[in-house]
Order: C-alpha cells, then structure tokens, then sequence
C-alpha cells in the first residue's frame, strides 16, 4: 500500500509539474470596452495583461447597462454578439457562427445584474466550469466592486481554460482515492455492518420494550375493550380495531421470535434489518392501540384517570398550535401577514379557549365524551382546511412561475401523503377511529414547504445559465453563457 500511494504521489507531482510549467503564457491582448463607465481601467488593464494562460489568449471585457427588470440571460448574450458584429467582428469566426479561435470575452450587465462568459471553439470550458467563474464574481458584484470582480473572472476562467484533464479536481480525488481504495473498501465494509448491527440491536430492544408493555397488558386490555360502550360512534370503531388485536400480536409474537432467533453475526446483514424492522413495526403499533383502547375506555366512561386521558387526546392539536408561532412569526417566516396567517392565528387564539372549555364542560357533565372528541376533530379539519390555503398564499410568493408552483405543491403534497408511521408515533382515539381521515400537521406543512423551496432554488440554479442568443442571433452557436449575481 505504502508502495502504491509513492507511486501514485510521484506521478501527480510529474504530472502537475509539467503543467505549471506550461502554464505561463501572458494574454495575446486585453481589450477593455466599458461603455457601463463602471471599471477602472487603471487598475483592471495592468492585472489582465498580467494573468497566466495555458495557451495564447486574446481577453475581451464588455460591460453595458441594460434593462433593469431583465429575467432573461438572453438579453446580455445577444448584446454582446450584437456588440461584436458591429465593432468587434474580429471576435467571430470567419463565417461568422462562433467566436473567434483564442478568444475569451467576459461581460458585464450592472444594472441588470447579469454576466457572461463566451469562448473560442479552442477555449470552451464546460457550463459548470462556466458557472464556476461567474461564480468568482457574486460577493464582489454584490458589493459593486466591478473591477475586482473582473479581475476574479479572468483569472479563474485562465485556471479552467485549457486546463489538462489530470488537473480537474475529479482526475486528482481520482489518484487519491485510486491509492487508497482497496484498504478502504474493507474498511467501509467493516464499519458499515458493524453500524448496521449497532442500529439492529437498538432498534430490537426498543421493540422488546413496547412488546413486553403489550404482553405485560394483555389481560388489562381485555378488560378495558370488554367495558368500552359499542354504542359510541368512537367506542365502536376502536372496538372494531380490537377485534384484530390477538392476531396482530401473535404475528408479533413470531416476529419476536424470528428477530431474537438471529445472532450477533446475523444483526451485521441487510436482510436481518427487515426482520428486526417489520418486528418493531407490529410491536409499537400494538403498544400505541392498547393505550388507545385504555383511554377511550377511560374517556367514554368517565372512570378514574379520565382527565389524563382527555389531556393526551389533546396533546398532537396542542403541539400543533404551538408550532405556529415559528411558521407565521419566525424570521423567516413567508406571508407572515397576510389573510391565510392571520386566519391561522386567530384560530390558534380560538382553539385553545375551545380545548380549554371543552376539558371544563366536560368535567361538569355539560357535554359528553363523543361531543368532546367531535371538537377535537372538528378542530383539526379547520386546522387542515387553513394550513392548506396558507400554503397556496406561500407557494404564490415563493414560486415565480407555473412549473415552480407545481414543483412547491408536489413537495407539498409528498410531505403529507400517509406512510409508513414514524416509530415514535402513538396515535389516538380520533386517529384510530378516523385511520383514513386526512389530517394536515404543522410538521408537515414545514416540511413541505421546506423541501419545495429547497427544490424551487435547486431548479432555479440548475436553470441560471442561459446559452441562446436570441431571435437576433440567427443561426450563431458561438459557446458561453450568462447568469445572474
């Protein structure tokens, strides 16, 4: 190994020393059109003449004022093409549908905010290397140091163009991890199924926890089903939940017993994850229906310990109230003021004086149990049908065109669609009576718009070089780019 990272090492430094030597040609020459009056030739043209090349490069620097409100890159790109066939033609080719051989042009739009790079056939890089150069530019730019910011420019595109393969940042993690790969494949290997035993064994005890709570609880359960009145329109369908019980925990039971029956070695494999997987599914599942059907129970009869009952019915609307405050009064809340958040805090306001007097009306026999949970439910239909119209009012400021908002909804809808239920979810009487009724959290509201956003500024950066020249352009295909800063 130690052999082989010498070697490796002794052909990079060959290799990169070869090129920094070839890599110290002066441009050809530097031409410096600046009709936006923004650059000071004083300092710009002294650091370009002096910036290193692989090859003989003529540099070209335009910068213009265009309109303001522009959100089409191909407004700079048929300015500059414009630009070169009425001043400069010596920076096309001589028929005139590509850039001139040798050429690199930087350009510059202030007030609109754009800049460009365009190529010779002999000097095209790359969009992403593109990217990479007006890159160099956005902090400075966005402190309006033009000059400083050209300057950036040029000497990362003199980097990028023609630069040898074995000196991109890929070639060279290439070499490194070439010289290293054998010994660390084993080592991946090693400490990923050792990770993998790591998560089985603890994902296997919390699933003995839940499952030894539901065998501890058998007989009590029983008891509490048998007490539960069926002719509650809640105590009915949890009934109905209950009737699958014993067979639901005798699949557990099996489970249980395949999960224990795999051995340490065993734990390290992907296919013992399933089993322990599907074991914890089935034993938290029945942990959280017992304790459903303990305070529905506990509820609908009014029996001792009633009130805690009624509290953890409460508990997911409350904590979902209480989430608002970030999403419509963070700092980085979106929309904050508008109809839809205040719809949101002005039903928070209510809803909590309703759960309030709800507890009240029920502990003084005015309302019954069922009433109870109907405005419990009731509740989170409102808050479902609010959350939902919020997220039009974010999607509409967030998303500047059709494709965007439907990209934002998608994530939306994504984060809301029935899954899997996460481990430590314990559901309730509503949820249980209701299991295919839609419910819109707060939580997931936040991670929908979250990842549409993140998907929105995805887009629009994959999408923020424009390479066409526009209908004035004709049939040019000379290579560059423009972007936004």
């Amino acid at each position: 190994m130690r052999r082989a990272l010498t070697t490796l090492l002794l052909v990079l430094i060959t290799l990169t020393g070869g090129a920094a030597a070839a890599a110290a040609v002066m441009p050809d020459e530097v031409i410096v059109e600046d009709t936006a009056g923004v650059l000071d030739s004083n300092t710009l043209l002294p650091a370009l003449e002096n910036i290193e090349f692989r090859e003989p490069t003529t540099v070209a620097v335009y910068t213009y004022n265009g309109p303001a409100d522009n959100e089409d890159g191909t407004v700079l790109n048929a300015e500059v093409l414009r630009f070169a066939r009425e001043e400069h033609p010596e920076w096309l080719s001589e028929d005139g549908q590509k850039w001139a051989d040798g050429l690199f042009i930087f350009a510059l739009d202030p007030t609109g905010r754009w800049t460009g790079t365009y190529y010779g056939e002999d000097r095209k890089i790359s969009l992403d290397q593109q990217e990479d150069i007006r890159s160099e530019t956005n902090e400075l730019f966005a402190e309006a140091n033009w000059t400083e910011g050209t300057i950036a420019a040029v000497k990362e595109a003199a980097k990028l163009i023609n630069r040898p393969w074995y000196l991109s940042p890929g070639a060279i993690i290439g070499f490194i991890v070439a010289g290293v790969a054998a010994a660390g494949s084993v080592v991946t290997y090693v400490v990923v199924r050792r990770n993998r035993r790591t998560k089985n064994r603890k994902l296997l005890t919390e699933a003995d926890a839940s499952y030894s709570s539901v065998t501890r609880d058998l007989d009590a359960t029983e008891v509490n089903a048998n007490t539960i009145p069926d002719d509650s329109s809640y105590g009915s369908r949890v009934l109905e939940e209950y009737r699958t019980f014993m067979t639901r925990y005798n699949k557990a039971t099996a489970l249980n017993n395949a999960a224990h029956a795999l051995s340490d070695k065993d734990l390290m494999n992907r296919s013992s994850t399933v089993t322990v997987e599907e074991y914890a599914d089935a034993a938290l599942e029945l942990d959280g229906l017992d304790d459903v059907i303990a305070d529905t129970n506990a509820l609908l009869n009014k029996a001792p310990g009633w009130e805690r009952a009624w509290d953890r019915q409460t508990d997911p609307l409350q904590e979902d109230l209480g989430r608002l405050d970030d999403l419509l009064e963070g700092k980085d809340a979106v929309a904050r003021d508008s109809a839809t958040a205040r719809a949101l805090l002005a039903f928070r306001q209510q809803s909590r004086e309703d759960l309030a007097a709800a507890a009240t009306e029920l502990a003084e026999d005015r309302i019954t149990p069922e009433q109870a949970l109907d405005r419990i439910k009731a509740a989170r239909e409102k808050l479902s049908d609010l959350l939902d119209k919020h997220a039009q009012t974010v999607i509409s400021a967030q998303a500047k065109t059709d494709s965007e908002r439907k990209l934002m909804q998608k994530e939306l809808d994504k984060a809301s669609a029935p899954g899997r239920r996460d481990r430590r979810y314990r559901p309730g009487i509503v949820d249980t009576a209701f299991p295919a009724y839609f419910y819109y959290s707060v939580g997931s509201f936040n991670t929908g718009i979250q990842h549409g956003t993140s998907s929105v500024e995805s887009a629009r950066s994959s999408a923020s070089g424009s390479t066409g020249y526009g209908g004035s352009g004709g049939s040019f295909s000379g290579a560059g780019s423009s972007g936004r800063f």
